[in-house]
């Protein structure tokens, strides 16, 4: 298979200013790849080339095997989580909906219709949200709401998830059902996945590689070459440590004044 993302002397600029350059990195069709880096680094730029929001300042990119277009539906994206008001009524199965149709609100009629609804119900059921997809969305809890988010992407159909800090705002418990149920989904449905995270514990089971953003400049490894209190302490430029329990699995300290995420 063809590789999901190749890069090649890629450059990011946002607001006249230079943010990384000189990334050469191949994401290949099918990974788990997380995306670290401090607040600033350009995580959430990278986003905006992959999906055709903003023109690279230099080099080339290609995404599924062509230039970044925007709105390709090939490509399923996770905003970062703003609080819904509790008094937004708008049920969290319309809401799905806005994945197949983008803005068509109201009743409709016909094949096209019974279709995009069988695909809402499908993304529904696909992150066992069917119990509350009918309540109102600000009424739900954040778990809920991030299942659903997720579920609107799905609608869409698409072949690569990008996922904008899904796991911010969540208690560990949740933080790991999602990350769990996102890392089933791309098993089950051979997506390819990049997941921007403050914090890397509950992913550090399940990617396959980690991509990272800092010092204007982007590089990608499996955990064991990234994840070390060398790299993160340069990476984040504060101390950083990684720890190894006796089962042998890595928990990382030391990155929690990062953990509130500001846009970048």
């Amino acid at each position: 298979m063809s590789p999901a993302i190749v890069a090649d002397g890629l450059a990011a600029a946002y607001g006249g200013r230079l943010i990384w350059q000189n990334a050469s990195f191949t994401v290949n069709a099918g990974e788990f790849v997380a995306v670290l880096g401090p607040n600033g680094a350009g995580k959430s730029t990278l986003f905006r080339l992959l999906l055709g929001l903003l023109p690279p300042a230099a080099g080339t990119l290609h995404v599924l095997g062509e230039s970044p277009r925007r709105g390709n539906p090939a490509i399923g994206y996770v905003p970062q989580r703003r609080n819904i008001d509790a008094d937004v009524n708008i049920r969290g199965r319309d809401f799905v909906h806005l994945g197949v149709d983008g803005n068509q609100w109201g009743v409709g009629i016909g094949p096209a219709v019974a279709d995009a609804d069988g695909r809402v119900d499908k993304a529904v059921a696909a992150v066992d949200a069917l119990a509350y997809a009918d309540r109102p969305i600000g009424r739900i809890s954040g778990g809920e709401q991030q299942r659903l988010l997720l579920a609107q992407a799905l609608a869409g159909q698409p072949q690569m998830l990008l996922l904008d800090e899904p796991l911010a705002s969540l208690d560990l418990r949740n933080q790991i059902v999602i990350a769990e149920l996102v890392a089933s989904l791309a098993q089950a449905n051979g997506f390819t996945v990049l997941l921007i995270a403050h914090d890397i514990n509950p992913l550090l089971p399940i990617v396959d590689r980690v991509l990272y953003v800092a010092h204007g400049g982007v590089a990608i490894g499996k955990p064991n070459e990234v994840i070390t209190t060398e790299q993160l302490s340069r990476l984040y430029d504060a101390p950083v440590e990684v720890l190894h329990d006796s089962h042998g699995h890595m928990f990382v300290v030391g990155l929690e004044a990062e953990s509130a995420h500001h846009d970048d």
